[in-house]
């Protein structure tokens, strides 16, 4: 009989025993995951709270504008007589590192380049009408490489654009931001300089269509 309640004790205490370790072992595995948890929501919050980073500023920008008293249609013929188009093969030497052929070019290529047109003024035929207007990409693919090579985010104003487009009195008409300005908003003379640059060329084109 002794024997008996021995073993009916025994049975008993290891079940409470597990009982005890159960209850006991189920919030120790919970803290040991939360905690494993804590620091990555801490780190993910973090990251959340500081990427992106967006910040905003209030820049200066002259606008230019330069009319002619010429017909818009001689307008433009004079400025893409003027200006070569693109040529693709230099940018390609720009990107193979050709040292002699961008130094050629320095010397005896055309100041600026157009890269690109677009018709504006066709895309108005939807609202009634087509009307004269041209937007350029200009500039100098080794210009914008003196520039961005001291500040990558001078690529946004390179090439310049400028809008030629027939006022009411069927006058051509230029206007652009000053590349002097928008480049200078980065506060680097390196570029500035070359942006000054830019803003002489392209006025000696610009008057030099519209005369």
């Amino acid at each position: 009989m002794n024997r008996e309640c021995r073993g009916v004790g025994q049975k008993h205490q290891r079940e409470k025993a597990l009982r005890i370790r159960g209850r006991s072992v189920a919030p120790l595995v919970m803290s040991g995951l939360l905690a494993a948890l804590a620091p990555m929501s801490a780190q993910d919050a973090g990251t959340l709270e500081e990427y992106p980073i967006i910040t905003k500023e209030a820049i200066a920008v002259e606008h230019v504008r330069v009319e002619s008293a010429k017909p818009f249609a001689d307008v433009r013929a004079a400025l893409e007589r003027t200006l070569p188009r693109l040529d693709s093969s230099l940018v390609k030497a720009l990107g193979a590192g050709d040292v002699e052929r961008v130094s050629r070019e320095k010397k005896e290529g055309s100041e600026l380049s157009i890269f690109l047109l677009r018709d504006h003024g066709a895309l108005l035929k939807i609202a009634g009408k087509a009307r004269n207007a041209i937007q350029y990409d200009i500039g100098n693919p080794i210009t914008a490489s003196l520039m961005t090579r001291h500040r990558l985010a001078a690529a946004l104003y390179a090439p310049i654009r400028v809008v030629l487009y027939e006022n009411d009195a069927g006058h051509g008409v230029f206007e652009y931001d000053l590349p002097s300005t928008t480049f200078g908003q980065f506060g680097d003379e390196r570029v500035t300089v070359v942006a000054r640059g830019l803003d002489a060329a392209l006025m000696r084109a610009l008057t030099s269509a519209a005369e």
